[in-house]
């Protein structure tokens, strides 16, 4: 016999009117604004691993029987990092392979620059960027597969082995301040698993960005599924007093949810697709991206299809519990749904994971805080109804006014329906206490005018010293030349042996002092304060960038989510308002108790949340040398504001709908 679930299910979706429709389509712009967002989070993730990987032909394996002699080294202009890989072929040894990017191994004298280093060697002065490399009638260029972003500036310079720039002085000796930006080894090859210091850390900020986005997209997906639930268990109800099967029942809205969310999800994927353009264009770590490295791959974008669809279902299917258990009480809408202590259990012993992993004063791995991230999310996620349960049952004791008393009643009938509502929120509020209140990074201001110069020993110190005042004076830079010896660690040098440029004059002196002393021939790059402070700074920058896209895109689905779930619960308690309006109740207090209930766990919660970022966040900079920034404060306390201006304006977005169910109260409440 032909199951009757499919042809029941397409005609109560064709009767369900215009507004089973209005639900339906709600519930696919939800399905596919998260699907969009977690893919474009697993673009970036996938992407910055991609690119990193560009990277690492920088600084290739040693090898003691090598063909090449390859050194690194990091320049500044513009206090943009300028990357420079100077080669040179050994003589008698086997022709070296070509780097990435490059037809063939540079000969000597040959500069190959990237596009974007190549645009702004025309628009810069020669003695402040090109006066740096051997002069040359035309440069090469470095192609895609040698680049980890268009915007990125490189060079690979052609040298002799008996050049300054390629002898074990380069390695040897180095600042305090080098951290992997100058390098020095023989070669046979391009293949290493070395990152550049530019790239190294964005996958793993950008991980975390996708685990802290991904409960919003959860609340947003389960919001979706449970639009018209109450209307859905009334229906279902009735068919299930006529004599339909439990597992009929859950067919069928099952059937129904996934369409719906199959659809929107796919939407979503789809523009992902068509927008992947625009979205490399979107500025991250070194620069834009290159359209392939955001491109996520049939697997992942039908691994974010499917997991959507599947929350979308899942949430509609756990609400019909009730109805097969008990479809009299459903269609009678008895049974207010309770919260047990079970979920304050859970909660205490999670949180007292969270802290045990974290106050022991040891490193956390990524995958560990990743873990600590999903165990905090879950434990929240089981907390948060049973407090919006005796929050409501608090307030309702207490309760002086009418649109208090009834938005007390609300949360503690329905305690999981008002959390759903403001729990995307309150998740929210764990990213901004997590990223709002931390720097990283030691003050480096009283270096700002220096450039400094690492030699061998005092003796080439004042011989260079010497020089460097010539050079200086060839360019018109006026400076305060000075000699450092190995004890001197108030400068740039950082206890080197060397000299030291004061040179003031903004950005375009300190570009023109680098580039005028770069022939001083000592193996090492002369070299500003962006260079001492390059490694903080990258780190820096990655988490505010991360900060600034996770807060933008989280506080963005919360309110959708929100927003959805307001307009749902008017259209799930039609008649309760309608009673309520035929009992003599004014549009404005039943207003004012709607904005109560979701107001009052908001403050509760959100403060918990928040304190939570901000515990989190004090113990990933602990482990890194973190430093508390108190104007963070200011920070944190404007995504207070935005998350409740936000609530408010999605809450109000749902308004004109109450008044049109409340127009006709008597009809409504029929």
């Amino acid at each position: 016999m032909r199951s009757p679930v499919l042809p029941l299910t397409w005609h109560l979706a064709r009767s369900s009117g215009r507004r089973g429709l209005q639900s339906q389509l709600l519930a696919a712009g939800a399905a596919a604004v998260g699907a969009f967002v977690m893919l474009v989070m697993i673009a970036a993730c996938l992407g910055a691993g991609a690119r990193a990987d560009r990277t690492a032909w920088r600084t290739p394996d040693a090898d003691r029987n090598g063909t090449a002699v390859q050194a690194l080294a990091t320049t500044y202009v513009r206090h943009e990092p300028l990357t420079v890989v100077s080669l040179a072929q050994l003589p008698g040894r086997p022709l070296t392979p070509a780097p990435p990017g490059l037809d063939a191994f540079p000969k000597k004298g040959e500069v190959y620059v990237s596009p974007a280093l190549a645009a702004l060697l025309h628009e810069l002065p020669a003695n402040q960027l090109a006066d740096r490399f051997p002069r040359v009638r035309s440069y090469g260029t470095i192609g895609a597969a040698g680049l980890a972003s268009p915007d990125e500036l490189v060079a690979v310079v052609g040298r002799a082995p008996s050049e300054p720039a390629m002898s074990r002085t380069a390695a040897e000796g180095a600042s305090y301040y080098d951290q992997d930006q100058a390098a020095r080894a023989v070669v046979s090859g391009f293949s290493s698993a070395k990152r550049s210091l530019f790239t190294a850390s964005d996958q793993a900020m950008t991980l975390i960005g996708v685990v802290l986005l991904a409960m919003p997209v959860v609340v947003l997906s389960a919001a979706a599924g449970r639009l018209g639930a109450a209307r859905r268990e009334q229906r279902l109800a009735a068919l299930r007093l006529a004599g339909a099967t439990p597992r009929q029942i859950l067919a069928m809205t099952a059937v129904e949810a996934a369409a719906v969310g199959a659809a929107g999800a796919l939407t979503g994927a789809l523009a992902y697709v068509a927008l992947l353009p625009a979205l490399a264009a979107i500025p991250y770590g070194i620069g834009s991206w290159y359209t392939g490295q955001l491109w996520v791959g049939p697997a992942w974008l039908s691994a974010v299809v499917a997991a959507v669809t599947a929350l979308i279902t899942v949430s509609a299917v756990s609400m019909l519990r009730q109805v097969a258990a008990s479809p009299l009480g459903v269609a009678q809408q008895a049974n207010p749904r309770r919260t047990r202590w079970i979920r304050v259990v859970v909660f205490v012993v999670a949180v007292g994971c969270i802290f045990r992993s974290t106050g022991g004063g040891g490193q956390l791995t990524a995958r560990q805080l990743i873990g600590l991230l999903v165990l905090f999310y879950g434990a929240f996620w089981l907390f948060g109804p049973w407090v919006v349960d005796r929050l409501g049952r608090i307030v309702g004791r207490f309760a002086r006014r009418p649109a208090t008393l009834l938005a007390a009643r609300r949360l503690s009938d329905d305690p999981r329906g008002a959390w759903r509502t403001v729990s995307g929120l309150v998740l929210a509020g764990f990213a901004a206490g997590f990223f709002s209140v931390s720097q990283i990074g030691a003050d480096t201001s009283q270096y700002r005018d220096q450039v400094a110069v690492i030699t061998a020993n005092a003796a080439d110190a004042r011989q260079a010293a010497t020089e460097a005042r010539t050079l200086l004076g060839r360019v018109g830079v006026t400076a305060t030349v000075t000699v450092k010896g190995e004890d001197a660690y108030d400068s740039l040098l950082g206890g080197s042996p060397g000299v030291i440029a004061h040179v003031p004059g903004g950005t375009d002196r300190i570009d023109t002092a680098v580039t005028a002393l770069t022939p001083l021939g000592t193996g090492h790059a002369p070299y500003s304060q962006d260079y001492a402070t390059a490694y903080d700074r990258t780190v820096v920058d990655r988490i505010a960038e991360v900060s600034t896209a996770t807060l933008a895109l989280s506080f963005v689905v919360a309110t959708a989510s929100a927003g959805l779930t307001a307009a749902a619960n008017v259209l799930d308690r039609r008649r309760v308002y309608g009673l309520l309006r035929l009992a003599g109740t004014p549009l404005r207090i039943l207003d004012r108790a709607r904005t109560r209930e979701t107001v009052l766990p908001l403050a509760v919660l959100a403060g918990g949340t928040t304190a939570m970022g901000v515990y989190g966040s004090y113990q990933l900079n602990k482990a890194v040398g973190a430093t508390i920034d108190t104007s963070g404060a200011l920070q944190l306390l404007a995504c207070v504001l935005i998350g409740a201006l936000a609530m408010f304006a999605a809450i109000g977005g749902s308004r004109p709908l109450l008044r049109r169910v409340t127009a006709d109260p008597a009809r409504a409440a029929d």
